[in-house]
């Protein structure tokens, strides 16, 4: 799978705690994501963040939150992230996402040999 030079990235910011049927939000986003072959995703975990209702959610003990702020990164071309798109819509009821132009300088993998699989 090769991502044109010039690709884009979908931000997509929800709650740890967000849910869509028996999974995570996040895990049920990046599932999608791979059944529609886009070239790949990551979840980041924050530590601290605020939303539209401005409550503060941290990982302090004195503030211990269950519901820390995540941030799902998909790069693809802009063909194949717009097609998404719809997903996205009908997944997130509560959160921010963006998009924006990126320069895709490298994608590879190690060939399999290497890697065990």
């Amino acid at each position: 799978m090769t991502i044109p030079e010039e690709g884009t990235l979908l931000r997509i910011f929800v709650g740890e705690s967000d849910r869509l049927g028996g999974k995570t939000l996040y895990e049920a986003i990046v599932l999608k994501a791979r059944e529609l072959h886009l070239a790949g995703a990551t979840v980041l975990r924050g530590i601290m963040g605020y939303g539209k209702h401005s409550r503060v959610h941290t990982t302090k003990w004195e503030a211990l939150s269950l519901d820390l702020p995540i941030v799902i990164e998909i790069v693809d071309s802009e063909d194949k992230i717009h097609a998404f798109m719809p997903h996205v819509d009908a997944m997130v009821a509560e959160g921010l996402v963006t998009l924006e132009k990126v320069k895709v300088i490298k994608y590879a993998a190690r060939p399999k040999e290497e890697t065990g699989g």
